[in-house]
This record gives C-alpha cells, sequence and structure tokens, in this order.
C-alpha cells in the first residue's frame, strides 16, 4: 500500500528529522541529528493512539489497552511505516551506520519516523498529526478487527502464566549476548524454567529481546 510522509514544509526541520546521530558526528557543521525529534514524536504518537484506543474501544480495560497500545507503537510497527514511507533512502547516515546496513535498520528506521512525527507536530500542532496518525493507522489489521483477549497480554506474562500452571515456577530471563556498534547495538536474551531453554529472541533494548525470547517460548510450547 502506497503511504505518504507528513507534509513537513520547514527544509532545516525535515532534514533534522532525517539526520541520524553518525551522520551529526561526522559532519558536525550541518545541524543537529534527530534524536530530540525523536523523543517528542515518540511522546505524540503514544499519546494519540492511546486516545484512538480509548475512543475505539470503550469496554476494554486499562491494561488491555496499554498492551495493544504497544504493540501499535513497538519497532515491529514503526519500522514498517519507515519502510513503505521510504525513510531508508531519504535518512542521512555516517558511513559506519551506512555499511553496517544502516538504511534497513529495524532501529533507525523507527526512530526515523518518530523524528518525522514531532517534526509534523511542530509545523502543524496535534490536529495535523492525528489526522495523519489515523489515516496511516486506518488498514493496520489488529485495528480492523475486534480485540482478542488473548492477544493483548505481553508475551512475558502469557509465558508467566504457562510456566507456573505447568512447572511451578516463573520463567527466568538472561542476556546472553550483545553484538554491533554503539548506534546500533543488538541483545540477545534466553529464557529458562528450571534451568532449561524455551526461547531466544533479540533486540535493540534488553526488554524487547526478552519480549521476543518469550514469543519464541511460546511457538515452542505451542501457544503461538
Amino acid at each position: 500500500m502506497s503511504r505518504q510522509l507528513p507534509p513537513i514544509a520547514g527544509a532545516k526541520l525535515l532534514r533534522q528529522a532525517l539526520t541520524h546521530r553518525s551522520y551529526a558526528n561526522e559532519n558536525p557543521s550541518e545541524g543537529d541529528d534527530n534524536e530530540r525529534l525523536e523523543f517528542l514524536g515518540d511522546a505524540v504518537l503514544g499519546f494519540l493512539i492511546g486516545e484512538l484506543l480509548f475512543r475505539r474501544y470503550p469496554h476494554v480495560s486499562e491494561a488491555e489497552l496499554t498492551r495493544l497500545r504497544s504493540k501499535l507503537v513497538d519497532e515491529k510497527q514503526l519500522c514498517e511505516f519507515g519502510r513503505q514511507l521510504g525513510l531508508g533512502e531519504q535518512i542521512y547516515l555516517g558511513k559506519g551506520a551506512e555499511k553496517d546496513g544502516g538504511r534497513d535498520s529495524p532501529a533507525i528506521l523507527s526512530d526515523a519516523f518518530e523524528a518525522m512525527i514531532g517534526a509534523y507536530f511542530l509545523e502543524s500542532g496535534i490536529e495535523g498529526v492525528r489526522v495523519y496518525i489515523e489515516t496511516l493507522y486506518a488498514t493496520v489489521d489488529c485495528l480492523q478487527q475486534e480485540v482478542a483477549a488473548e492477544e493483548l497480554i505481553d508475551p512475558k506474562n502469557r509465558f508467566q502464566q504457562w510456566a507456573l500452571a505447568h512447572k511451578g515456577e516463573n520463567p527466568k530471563y538472561r542476556i546472553i549476548a550483545e553484538a554491533g556498534p554503539d548506534h546500533a547495538k543488538e541483545f540477545t536474551a534466553q529464557v529458562c524454567v528450571q534451568g532449561i531453554a524455551y526461547g531466544t529472541g533479540m533486540g535493540r533494548r534488553k526488554q524487547e529481546a526478552q519480549k521476543h525470547a518469550a514469543e519464541a517460548a511460546l511457538k515452542y510450547v505451542g501457544l503461538a
């Protein structure tokens, strides 16, 4: 499906939204990187998705809304938007990040998407971003169907429920590997029950790696 970038008129603001810190570090005279805009965009996006879910699902509990919001704004979803919007071809990257495949990095693409949202908010205000976000998310699968409770439960919580029911103890998570340069660090997590490994997962944050390990464990025990 063809998607359009938010119409940011200011050339300087647009350039900043598309500037990764690796490029800014190598070219300090060419302006700031997009990390502050990313911070702002993350906050705006979280608020608007929370509002959207609150209005759409009036009978869903706070816990379920929180889990669904997390799913809608996680790295996987935002990276997919970044790819659909062609951000990988437009972002300014340093030589190291370029060499490491940064133009298709989920971390870099999702961060750039959030930075674009932050920039658009500064130009157009909350109403402009609200219209853009609701249009962008209109065809996301989990917003096209009724909310299923089992889909809203965080994978770590689901696997914990299984572990307690079948093994009588909580699962234990540990980080077993770290790889990559500082601008694209990836962690590998492993989840065990009674000393037996049930799944591993990777992510740019430790919590994300643990979540993916739990997802792998759920598949292993036949729950996903």
